[in-house]
């Protein structure tokens, strides 16, 4: 779905313009997206197979949930909403912890230019896994995981991404830290 976002600068500061997904995407504007993880208290992790027709990386195991936050929406808030949208799962604002904001930077083979700050959050997963549902346009599949298996993605096929080994033992350390 192309929406309207925000643009931000090099910094993450917002510029007070506004633009279309499909129009970041296309000339490389930076904007403000989330990733939010869910865990649970006995160190699983809950990721999901992007849908088969997404532009990028589809079919890929991926974060819990991932998104775009809307022009004018709170960073949270879009966190919030993207977790119910993706999955069906409602979740308390303190309840999300946000663990840090991270610059990211690709260009895609099929011409998308991601330049991105993703914000980056935690929360438990205090719902049985089978009551959540899927948006079927995003996700093609749930699963829960071994926490561990983010720490060893160079491990499995089609598992995220192993270039970003830094940025999945970062969380792995900050759910870890969660649980204790």
């Amino acid at each position: 779905m192309d929406e309207l976002i925000d643009i931000v600068d090099e910094h993450g500061n917002y510029t007070g313009k506004t633009c279309l997904k499909s129009e970041a995407h296309k000339y490389g504007y930076f904007h403000p997206t989330i990733h939010v993880w869910l865990y649970t208290s006995d160190k699983q992790i809950l990721l999901q197979k992007r849908a088969l027709t997404k532009k990028v990386f589809p079919g890929m195991w991926d974060i819990s949930v991932a998104g775009h936050i809307a022009a004018g929406e709170d960073v949270k808030i879009g966190a919030i909403r993207e977790v119910k949208e993706e999955i069906g799962f409602d979740i308390l604002s303190e309840n999300l912890f946000k663990i840090g904001t991270r610059k990211h930077m690709v260009n895609h083979t099929n011409g998308i230019i991601d330049n991105e700050f993703h914000h980056v959050f935690i929360t438990e997963l205090t719902v049985p896994f089978e009551t959540l549902t899927l948006q079927k346009e995003e996700v093609e599949e749930l699963k829960l995981f071994n926490l561990d298996v983010i720490l060893h993605t160079k491990d499995y096929e089609n598992l995220l991404l192993p270039q970003y080994q830094d940025y999945y033992a970062f969380v792995y350390n900050q759910i870890i830290n969660a649980l204790t």
